[in-house]
């Protein structure tokens, strides 16, 4: 039986056939634009991401209530925005319940609008699960009204048949991050041309960790502060269409080998496992002795600058060793919605009219998905100049790395196998395990992770 790239929540959904009135029928399609719209878009997400872009630009929007929760429409029309935390699958979960019972919910109960991220926009967008809707069922063309949009980030929201079931008005090509202290002290200049050279390419940016480390100073906090980058360049996905074997591509070892590398070689700071901790927050503070980081615009926002304890202007952005994307909200419509027309204009609303994309880069700080917007703020230093980053237009340095990204392959089991790879070779490299122990500590996870995985292939 062939196997669907799906969670198995979904998958044994899809076997049993109770999906069928959320995938596989004509239900929300636009045979039924024109009939009457529910009072209440139920719209599924892990933060306040999308409200507040919504907020800011949909114009039928009236106001939202004080906790957040509801947001009222001109019409009368209610959004209920249903957050749950992304971490641990907790999300995909509360949405997979709401899935399975899409076909029999009533209809202010049903989902009218979810998001994905990159790591698992591919398990929403299969085509055998149909739980998001082809755009084009919506009446959006996205050959025209989504033309500007980078055209890496359309092949991600599409299914494997190329049929394009969700749009972003987000953006995330990753830059270097840098201390301009820590740079004036160790290569006599903060010029971000000059630190660009020292920071080109994998062997030029070693040379130049070396040099940083004769000073005292880290290139990268930690380890993970790479992974994104050699992930990037996987040349097949995790797991291909139809098959159940995990296949870790060279690319994924080059990165636990470069970082043992660097740890042993004092270019990284030891005492720092992983991200999204205490001592990676405080590696952004103005008593680090950490040089760069490598993040995307919402990593500069949401990450760095509420993590920074100095003086303004100390941070200055360059081009990376190499281009990668990192991240990236998808929308989209479930099948069986009973809004097809306000879910139609929420979506080109956000994510296709380059004015109130232009709107969202100035007010929040995103590269959004129009390149000719991009282009033009990368030329507009008056009005996208950073203070944060001393005066500098950060879109300058992005829009080239957009447009030069190339996606890895993706599958529906990317989060997990990111995940538990990078924990699982973590203990490798903080010297815990061994390295065969570390394999087989992630084979352990995955299969605990996916049951129906039934091998793991490892490079030779």
């Amino acid at each position: 039986m062939k196997k669907r790239t799906v969670s198995i929540l979904l998958a044994a959904a899809v076997a049993t056939g109770s999906l069928t009135g959320c995938g596989g029928s004509s239900a929300g399609k636009t045979e039924n634009a024109n009939a009457e719209e529910g009072k209440v878009i139920n719209i599924y997400s892990w933060n306040n991401e999308f409200r507040e872009r919504v907020e800011a630009v949909y114009p039928e929007v009236a106001e939202t209530s004080k906790d957040g929760t509801v947001t009222k429409l001109k019409d009368g029309t209610e959004i209920h925005w249903i957050v749950n935390p992304n971490q641990d699958g907790v999300y995909q979960q509360k949405l997979d319940e709401a899935l399975l019972k899409q076909a029999d919910a009533a209809a202010d109960d049903k989902v009218d609008i979810f998001l994905s991220e990159t790591d698992y926009v591919n398990k929403y967008t299969d085509a055998e699960a149909d739980v998001a809707m082809p755009l084009s069922d919506l009446g959006i063309n996205p050959d025209t009204d989504l033309a500007d949009q980078y055209a890496f980030t359309k092949v991600t929201a599409s299914d494997t048949n190329g049929v394009q079931r969700g749009s972003t008005w987000q953006c995330c090509p990753g830059l270097l991050v840098y201390r301009r202290d820590i740079a004036k002290e160790v290569f006599g200049t903060d010029d971000p041309e000059v630190v660009g050279e020292k920071v080109k390419d994998w062997d030029t940016i070693k040379a130049t960790a070396k040099e940083l480390s004769d000073k005292g100073y880290f290139t990268f906090a930690s380890y993970a502060d790479t992974f994104r980058l050699y992930g990037n360049s996987i040349s097949n996905p995790w797991v291909k269409p139809g098959e159940n074997v995990i296949c870790v591509d060279q690319k994924i070892m080059d990165w636990v080998a470069d970082s043992k590398e660097w740890l042993d070689a004092g270019y990284l700071d030891k005492t720092i496992k992983g991200q999204w901790n205490a001592d990676w927050n405080q590696a952004m503070g103005s008593a680090s002795n950490v040089f760069a980081f490598l993040f995307p615009a919402w990593g500069i926002d949401f990450t760095l600058k509420p993590n920074w304890d100095g003086e303004e202007g100390m941070w200055a952005v360059t081009n990376p060793p190499q281009e990668y994307n990192w991240g990236g909200s998808y929308v989209h419509a479930c099948t069986g919605t009973d809004n097809p027309q306000h879910v139609k204009d929420i979506i080109l609303s956000v994510t296709a009219d380059k004015d109130n994309l232009l709107k969202i880069s100035k007010d929040f700080s995103d590269f959004t998905n129009a390149q000719s917007s991009m282009r033009q703020a990368a030329q507009d230093d008056k009005t996208f100049s950073s203070d944060f980053l001393g005066g500098q237009n950060a879109f300058q340095y992005f829009s080239p790395v957009a447009e030069n990204i190339v996606m890895a392959p993706l599958s529906a089991y990317d989060q997990g196998c990111v995940e538990l790879i990078q924990n699982a070779f973590s203990d490798y490299l903080q010297g815990q395990v061994d390295f065969e122990k570390a394999k087989s500590n992630f084979e352990t996870a995955i299969l605990e992770r996916y049951p129906e995985i039934t091998q793991v292939q490892w490079p030779e």
